[in-house]
């Protein structure tokens, strides 16, 4: 599900895990603002095992998909349990990520608390 809070960083696109299941992901996104730490948002087209968001092939899948999109930078690793649900993997990105979501329209609000 989005809002028009979301940034959609990615389309569609097939991803597999760990044991060679394949999954179809509707997409990638993030909330248009926060503060430092960015959730990546995952969007399944069918419901997903519990636990899948701590698949470190799933992931790797993801992060190659956000790298053909300009992403440089660390792997993500899975963000806080409560967060996920039966079509959505959450995954903390790593500080480098910031500056690959600016450029497409994230707001980092920490920034106006930051002195000069």
């Amino acid at each position: 599900m989005t809002t028009d809070t979301d940034i959609q960083l990615s389309g569609p696109f097939k991803a597999v895990d760990s044991t060679g299941r394949s999954h179809d992901v509707k997409g990638i996104r993030i909330f248009d603002e926060g503060y430092g730490i960015i959730d990546v948002y995952v969007d399944f087209a069918a419901p997903v095992e519990p636990g899948l968001y701590k698949d470190k092939v799933l992931a790797s899948k993801v992060i190659d998909q956000l790298r053909t999109m300009g992403y440089k930078g660390p792997d993500f690793g899975p963000s806080d349990p409560g967060l996920q649900d039966r079509k959505l993997i959450v995954l903390e990105a790593p500080e480098e990520f910031s500056a690959f979501a600016k450029s497409k329209g994230w707001k980092n609000l920490a920034e106006e608390f930051d002195e000069e």
